[in-house]
């Protein structure tokens, strides 16, 4: 989908969407604890459909009921089950080490960039505890064996998704296990949130530094129902446009007590000076002159492409850096950034593991692509803000991925687009 976004002036209010982050989490509980699940959550997304249908497919029914998904577990697991996880990392790094826990078997089929993700070093542990791959490049990737082991060694420093996939193949297997966490661990908020998922199914996680431990472990057990949270990664664009247009914008439904780690989306509007205030659930962004400010991403990377769109018209220079990973996401994302905004007028240039950007007063617009990625998609949407010629984006539709209403929403506040 192509659309032309011409500057506009947004304004107003509106609701945060469901976490896409915490519905993953919670699904993969409630498919396999001991009764079901009513799950609140609003939202509907390509990532999150794509977790329903892997658990759908190992033996699990799940019913669509707005704005509830009601969860029967799985009574008799599915094996030799294909897997179609899409581009859903999430949907695949959490899978593959259950499947491989429970010894099931299964071939997980991927779409658009995620085969070229790394699997690596989450595969070569798996292997070590009794795990058959098929091929690397693959696709579908295929497993088959059982796990020996639930003690694990693992490098924090590539993806904590493999360390949350550990943990969901831990609880599955009703023991005692332990994860070694060799070096910096990377978004270490995203291990939080899965640890709080586990808690709600009855599963006590301890963390101590380098270790984590499931001390012990009489499975997942459903509390009944349980509500998915407002996603703090989504609402960052809307929040960002508040901070670089002209008016106020005001999310609501998004928890101050968050343990996800995009929540930090507050404290950076307020540090590139833009006015942040906040009653119970509701946060208000206010305009205000914005300036450059250093910015390490290693546990935040999800909000480089719209930090570095605020940091294109701050005045001064922003340096973001520890984003090496955002190379490896639905796009290159370094890459895409730069092209995007620089393409639209922005003095922005990529470093090794990040990006340097001298802000200019305003961009002039012009033609941008989306390049397949959702964050990249709306990130246009709010840098149209400050152009003084449209944005003509190709790849609109993108924000399925994440945000499939995200057009709807900021054209209720105000953003003018048009398609063609």
């Amino acid at each position: 989908m192509k659309l032309s976004i011409p500057p506009s002036t947004p304004c107003g209010e509106i609701s945060a969407i469901a976490s896409k982050s915490a519905a993953h989490r919670l699904l993969i509980c409630a498919a396999f604890a001991d009764r079901e699940t009513i799950i609140r959550c609003d939202e509907i997304n390509e990532d999150i459909c794509a977790t329903v249908r892997c658990l759908s497919a190992l033996g699990a029914t799940i019913v669509r009921d707005a704005p509830h998904y009601r969860v029967t577990p799985i009574r008799v697991l599915t094996k030799n089950a294909l897997l179609d996880c899409g581009e859903s990392g999430s949907t695949m790094r959490f899978l593959v080490p259950v499947i491989c826990m429970l010894g099931a078997d299964a071939s997980f089929l991927m779409a658009g960039r995620l085969p070229e993700r790394p699997l690596s070093p989450l595969r070569e542990e798996l292997e070590r505890g009794g795990i058959t791959f098929s091929e690397i490049g693959s696709n579908p990737l295929v497993c088959r064996g059982a796990l020996s082991t639930t003690e694990f060694t693992i490098s924090g420093s590539v993806s904590s998704q493999f360390i949350s996939g550990l943990l969901f193949a831990l609880a599955v297997s009703g023991k005692r296990g332990l994860i070694h966490i060799e070096g910096k661990l990377e978004s270490a908020p995203y291990i939080d949130l899965t640890a709080d998922a586990l808690r709600q199914f009855g599963i006590e996680i301890h963390r101590r530094e380098s270790l984590i431990e499931l001390r012990e472990n009489h499975g997942l057990s459903s509390p009944g129902e349980v509500f998915v949270e407002g996603d703090w990664s989504n609402a960052a664009f809307p929040l960002a446009m508040g901070a670089i247009g002209t008016h106020a914008i005001t999310v609501r439904g998004l928890s101050p007590d968050s343990r996800q780690g995009d929540r930090a989306i507050i404290s950076l509007l307020a540090r590139f000076g833009a006015k942040v205030t906040n009653e119970k659930d509701r946060y208000t962004v206010t305009p205000a002159p914005l300036h450059g400010i250093e910015i390490d991403a290693s546990q935040i990377p999800d909000l480089v492409p719209v930090l570095a769109t605020l940091a294109s018209v701050a005045e001064g220079k922003t340096v973001i850096y520890n984003a090496s990973r955002l190379r490896i996401k639905e796009s290159d994302r370094l890459q895409s950034v730069a092209a995007l905004l620089g393409g639209l007028g922005a003095h922005i240039t990529e470093t090794e593991d990040g990006l340097c950007i001298e802000g200019v007063p305003s961009l002039r617009g012009g033609s941008a692509s989306a390049f397949g990625d959702h964050r990249i998609a709306m990130s246009a949407a709010v840098a149209s803000l400050v152009c003084t010629a449209p944005v003509l984006l190709d790849g609109a539709d993108a924000v399925a991925k994440s945000y499939p209403e995200f057009w709807r929403d900021v054209r209720s506040l105000g953003l003018t687009t048009c398609e063609l």
